[in-house]
């Protein structure tokens, strides 16, 4: 019985082959192009976004009702666990590499660009050539003055209100955690549409905080090197905010239908893992891209 048992816990569910991922793919891909090109002015029309979307929302759909299943049936053993574990791992230390990327590109442009072209670090040829009279201060929109004026979003206004929320979330689903431990299922329920909604509500004041950059201080997409790191930034972890309310409400969801064990619940950790990352991200944007 013994070693029948170990077997049953070290074997490894291999899932049948399936043509999600390629067709998950093709949408991402469509999607792409569908997006770049309404950015470079040649836009194709609305059917490659919007069908790409409607394609990808249902593979996925298809995709995460298979692993459900998959999990609630028992076909994950504690090896198949362990698997998923460390994917996740690896998926949010991707995901830093990303945001790290774009926080190095800031970086460059504030301490090294600007300042050079203004003539510091012995650029003065490049100063005095290109652009006389231009001075290393930040927000800037180059010497060029790309976009025009505009008016950058004081830190302790909608952008304090978002850090409060998300740190509000980060609390709510840490004790969502905490209640599902301690088999409290209606407690954590309740705690995690608490979380669900922080997060609705974060992206709420972040649209309102956009149409209020675009439309009142010529803040937008077009303003030189502030405007385009700025979006780049706030708009990926907008993103991913999305992403995460709607992992966390799926979550939910299969919690009010008896899903997750106190001592197994990895899908609910791994949104947990996710969202906790998300909020790590957001205090660096609060501070390097609002505050300083």
């Amino acid at each position: 019985m013994t070693s029948t048992n170990a077997q049953s816990t070290d074997r490894y569910y291999v899932p049948e082959p399936s043509a999600l991922p390629f067709v998950l793919t093709v949408a991402l891909v469509l999607l792409v192009i569908g997006v770049s090109s309404y950015f470079e002015n040649s836009h194709l029309g609305p059917i490659p976004v919007w069908g790409s979307v409607a394609l990808g929302i249902f593979v996925i759909y298809r995709w995460f009702s298979n692993i459900t299943g998959e999990s609630e049936s028992g076909k994950y053993t504690p090896i198949v666990d362990r698997t998923y574990r460390w994917g996740m791992a690896w998926f949010i230390f991707s995901e830093v590499m990303f945001f790290g990327a774009f926080f190095g590109a800031l970086f460059y442009v504030r301490e090294l660009s600007v300042p050079w072209l203004a003539g510091e670090g012995a650029k003065l040829a490049t100063h005095i050539t290109l652009w006389p009279g231009f001075e290393s201060a930040w927000p800037s929109n180059g010497p060029a003055q790309v976009g025009g004026d505009f008016q950058t979003i004081p830190a302790f206004s909608v952008p304090a209100v978002n850090t409060a929320l998300l740190l509000a979330s980060g609390v709510t689903i840490t004790l969502a955690h905490h209640a599902l431990k301690d088999s409290k299922r209606l407690a954590c329920i309740l705690w995690m549409w608490a979380t669900v909604a922080l997060g609705a509500t974060f992206l709420y004041f972040q649209v309102e905080e956009y149409i209020h950059a675009y439309t009142e201080l010529n803040l937008t997409m077009g303003s030189g090197v502030y405007g385009s790191t700025f979006f780049m930034l706030t708009g990926f972890h907008g993103v991913h905010v999305t992403l995460g309310t709607i992992m966390l409400a799926v979550i939910t969801l299969r919690l009010m239908k008896g899903h997750f064990k106190p001592d197994s619940h990895f899908g609910f950790e791994g949104v947990a893992w996710y969202w906790h990352f998300v909020d790590v991200v957001w205090l660096g944007l609060f501070v390097v891209v609002y505050w300083l």
